[in-house]
């Protein structure tokens, strides 16, 4: 039969004939949720309805992007993530990257201080300004943001059980620059159910800190207008082992879990979903990362619109940052780890994201160097101005793969949420394990996976050189954790201590009533409370959440 009087069905069937002579390398091929076809053609789409559920940019349900030029308008924002030592040092860290071109500031936080303590606390041994920098007091938020006008720029934070402490110091801070609340840009993660599902940065437990969280929502609603009240973070939940659908489907769950919140609270929906934001993963498979992305925004829309029944457009937006696999970073042959960095970021830009981070090569051995950072950073530049896949909307968009990866992972993403709220919805499956035990299944799974080498990591267990690994480039000054006491000490002998106490006081008064705390706690860090002592007497009314351990 010639080419030309060929139907499709013949031409599949010939296909498959021929496939089926010729060997392939390996009997599946397996992304991390689904398994992926050895082609996809028009057959494949035939129950999608296409134009109701991908459709057009800036249009339900944004599928193909949440604007309606996308990067041909505007490119997303280059926020890389910094954060060591002393405020001082991370200062200049910030200020060096603005000078090369980053559009955003991202702060990470030491662990005491992400855990609710001081510097100078036996909790915080070791750990001083390890994996950020140390905020103790509004004194360390002035030096962290020194010379750096905050009308100017936006600031995501990466903090949650303390994050209305944090905002509320980054607030002052720019009272005293003279820049109204207002005015103020930025992104408060603020998600403390992610805490309790797969990282472990939580104080206080889940009910009490689901309250702090909506206290925010309101307390921004009147005074911080265009600040994103909270980033409902997959991030964690993909780096502590989970697949890309439940990736998307438990972080959903549990933006659906603070929308509820903020409805019992009295709050409209339209009146505060539209400063939601989301944080993602940029995990290695291109074609389905891609895929999730797209499936979150649609599944999101589909959410707010159908569940909520959210009025504005601008309530159904699935706005999001990115940041690339940490997880996936390997000690050996570091180099490596910049091409798996550039390869997740044209993943995400390929699947629309808002703003993006990307890592750098070092970070598997050491907080990384600062011309590691210059390298993550010129990826992204690199990404925007030299590849042309900016220059058009969604360019996978109507790919018969893409489109049919889309489907299937938004569909057994809404099938994990049904699960979960069948279950009593996201605090009773913390409470039960539910979403713990399915993280660290797929964790095993996916390692037991590597082990047997039926997943390829370059430099671990394929390509493997005999080597040393590499000697860290940057290195934290022994010294920190004294001087970071001693500045912490200095800050409580030369503040008004009456005042000091009867913040303090005032906020536990608020706390055993009930009332939203965000006015007692500006009160508290304007009067240079440090964290520790806040969330130390929180810890008093609201108790410390212990891990149950679930295994």
């Amino acid at each position: 039969m010639s080419a030309e009087h060929h139907s499709p069905g013949d031409a599949r069937a010939e296909w498959k004939a021929a496939a089926r002579k010729q060997k392939q390398r390996k009997e599946r091929f397996q992304a991390s949720s689904v398994e992926v076809a050895p082609l996809y053609d028009a057959d494949d789409l035939r129950d999608l309805d296409t134009a109701n559920s991908v459709g057009y940019p800036a249009c339900y349900p944004f599928t193909r992007g949440i604007q309606a030029t996308m990067y041909r308008g505007r490119l997303w924002t280059m926020r890389q993530y910094a954060g060591f030592g002393t405020a001082e040092q991370t200062n200049r860290r910030f200020r060096y990257l603005l000078g090369q071109g980053q559009t955003g500031l991202s702060v990470a936080f030491d662990l005491p201080t992400q855990m609710g303590y001081d510097s100078d606390a036996p909790e915080a041994a070791g750990e001083v300004g390890k994996v950020g920098v140390a905020i103790d007091t509004l004194a360390d938020m002035e030096s962290l943001f020194r010379e750096i006008p905050l009308d100017q720029v936006s600031t995501s934070m990466t903090i949650n059980s303390p994050a209305a402490v944090l905002l509320l110091m980054y607030q002052a801070l720019a009272e005293q620059q003279g820049v109204a609340p207002a005015d103020l840009k930025g992104t408060i993660q603020n998600d403390v159910l992610k805490e309790y599902e797969a990282r472990g940065t939580f104080i206080f437990p889940p009910e009490p800190s689901l309250r702090l969280t909506t206290d925010i929502f309101e307390y921004c609603k009147a005074h911080l207008p265009r600040w994103n009240t909270i980033s409902i973070s997959g991030y964690h939940i993909r780096e502590a082992g989970s697949t890309a659908v439940q990736e998307v489907a438990f972080t959903l769950a549990n933006g659906m879990t603070y929308v509820q919140a903020a409805i019992d609270r009295g709050l409209g929906v339209d009146e505060f979903a539209p400063r939601l934001s989301f944080f993602f993963n940029a995990h290695n498979h291109l074609l389905e990362e891609v895929a999730k992305f797209r499936a979150a925004r649609r599944l999101w829309a589909e959410i707010m619109r159908e569940r909520f029944r959210a009025r504005s457009p601008k309530s159904w937006l699935l706005r999001f940052h990115t940041q690339t696999a940490g997880c996936t970073l390997t000690a050996q042959q570091p180099e490596n780890n910049a091409v798996r960095v550039a390869y997740q970021a044209l993943a995400a830009v390929l699947g629309g994201t808002q703003s993006l981070h990307t890592n750098s090569r070092d970070e598997a051995i050491c907080l990384p160097s600062e011309s590691s950072v210059l390298l993550a950073l010129r990826t992204q530049q690199i990404l925007a101005e030299e590849t042309g896949i900016t220059d058009t909307i969604d360019p996978l968009g109507g790919s018969y793969a893409i489109e049919s990866l889309t489907a299937e992972l938004a569909a057994r993403a809404r099938e994990l949420i049904e699960r979960i709220e069948s279950l009593g919805g996201v605090l009773k499956a913390i409470e039960t394990g539910f979403i713990q035990h399915e993280i660290h299944r797929s964790a095993y799974r996916y390692q037991r996976a590597v082990d047997e080498q039926e997943t390829i990591v370059v430099g671990v267990n394929r390509n493997v050189l005999d080597e040393e690994v590499p000697e860290p480039e940057f290195r934290l000054d022994p010294e920190l954790e004294r001087r970071q006491a001693a500045r912490l000490a200095a800050v409580r002998n030369e503040r008004d201590g009456a005042a000091a106490a009867a913040a303090l006081d005032r906020l536990m008064q608020a706390a055993r009533a009930g009332e939203n705390l965000m006015e007692p706690l500006h009160a508290c860090v304007t009067r240079y409370v440090s964290v520790g002592e806040i969330c130390g007497r929180l810890r008093e009314i609201y108790g410390a959440y212990r891990d149950p351990g679930f295994l």
